[in-house]
C-alpha cells in the first residue's frame, strides 16, 4: 500500500490491546497507515500494572516514557526509567515493564524491522495476562 499524503492516528481511535497487561494502543502499522519498516504507538500502565516479559525475535524496541516512574527488566537486570528517559530493546532481549510509581505512566514505542508475519513478532516467556486478546494488530503479510 502507498499512501500519498499524510496519515494521522489518534491514540484514542487505536483498539486497545491488554494481552501482556497495561493499555497497549498500535496507532502507526501496515494495518493503519501502510508503513513497511515497523509500527508504534502508545502504553499506558497504572500503578503496580505490569507487561509480561516477552521478547521480538526479529525487531528492535524503542521505549521513550513521556510521564511515570517504570522498572524495565531487561534480561532479568533492573533499569529505572522515568519521563524523559528512552531506551533500547534490543532483538532477542527479553524484557518486562512496571510501573513501580504512584501515578499513571505513558511510554511510546517503535518496532523495527516489522517480524516476517504478525504472529512472530512477539515470543512469551511469562504467561500472558489476557491471552483471549490476542497481540496488538499490526497488519503487515500473514
Amino acid at each position: 500500500m502507498t499512501r500519498t499524503r499524510t496519515t494521522k492516528v489518534a491514540e484514542q481511535e487505536a483498539v486497545a490491546n491488554r494481552k501482556r497487561g497495561g493499555d497497549i494502543r498500535v496507532t502507526l502499522s501496515p494495518k493503519t497507515v501502510g508503513s513497511t519498516s515497523g509500527f508504534g504507538g502508545f502504553l499506558r500502565l497504572e500503578p503496580g500494572e505490569h507487561v509480561t516479559e516477552h521478547y521480538h525475535p526479529h525487531s528492535e524496541e524503542f521505549l521513550h516514557v513521556v510521564q511515570g516512574d517504570l522498572e524495565l527488566a531487561l534480561a532479568g537486570e533492573p533499569v529505572a526509567l522515568g519521563a524523559g528517559d528512552s531506551v533500547l530493546v534490543p532483538i532477542g532481549i527479553r524484557h518486562r515493564l512496571v510501573n513501580v510509581g504512584d501515578s499513571s505512566a505513558w511510554c511510546v514505542f517503535h518496532l523495527s524491522p516489522l517480524a516476517p508475519r504478525p504472529e512472530l513478532g512477539h515470543v512469551d516467556v511469562e504467561p500472558p495476562m489476557h491471552p483471549e486478546a490476542g497481540n496488538p494488530e499490526v497488519g503487515g503479510e500473514s
